[in-house]
């Protein structure tokens, strides 16, 4: 066989490979498993807290979700689309198991040691292990209208905000419902602030007034 062809042959074999791989990490939309949000939450651009916050989601939504990793989900959905925590999304009307939920959607994506895939109710094969379950947090939002209405953004626990910027004097209620403690301060950077351990539906002298929150 000469130089050409074994390069060649090479290339096809790489380009197969890699299209295999892609195939097992991105179901196609047929694949999609409908799923509804519980809770406000933030969408990240990856399975984790350290990734970066791209959308925020409404109770209430439906979405499409396409796979699951560790205890994070992948959603689709109007506007930008990334990843949950799966502890925010129900199945059938039914809570998502965050330590497996891709068996709540009939597939697992992201076993150990390389990505695999498990489909289809009543699939004969065993189910795949899950990774080790990522921490789940809890987390804090806060509304532009009293009463938990209106626009809203949310922090989990450990993630703060030093200003605000368009956010700044919006904020008039506080949804804390596992009782974090949440600092909200009328000055960038942490200055001149108020504590609550609970949620608040209107924040007396402090409607509109604040310009830096963070969550512990």
């Amino acid at each position: 066989m000469n130089r050409s062809t074994r390069r060649m042959l090479l290339n096809i074999a790489t380009g197969v490979a890699v299209a295999a791989t892609a195939a097992v990490v991105f179901l196609p939309a047929a694949y999609a498993a409908p799923g509804v949000v519980t809770s406000n939450v933030n969408v990240r651009s990856g399975p984790g807290t350290n990734y970066g916050v791209v959308d925020t989601v409404r109770r209430g939504t439906q979405v499409d979700v396409q796979q699951c990793q560790g205890s994070w989900c992948y959603i689709a959905k109007n506007g930008p689309d990334g990843w949950v925590s799966a502890s925010y999304l129900s199945a059938g009307g039914s809570p998502v198991n965050p330590s497996q939920p891709g068996l709540s959607f009939d597939f697992n994506i992201g076993g150990p040691g390389g990505p695999s895939v498990n489909i289809g109710v009543g699939n004969p094969r065993p189910p795949v292990i899950a990774p080790p379950v990522v921490p789940v947090y809890s987390e804090v939002c806060f509304y532009e209208r009293t009463r938990f209405r209106g626009e809203s953004t949310c922090l989990e626990s450990g993630e703060s905000i030093r200003n605000l910027g368009d956010w700044a004097d919006q904020i008039s209620s506080i949804e804390n419902p596992d009782g974090l403690q949440v600092q909200v301060c009328s000055e960038s950077n942490f200055r001149n602030c108020r504590t609550y351990t609970t949620s608040a539906s209107s924040l007396g002298d402090f409607d509109d007034y604040i310009v830096s929150i963070r969550v512990r």
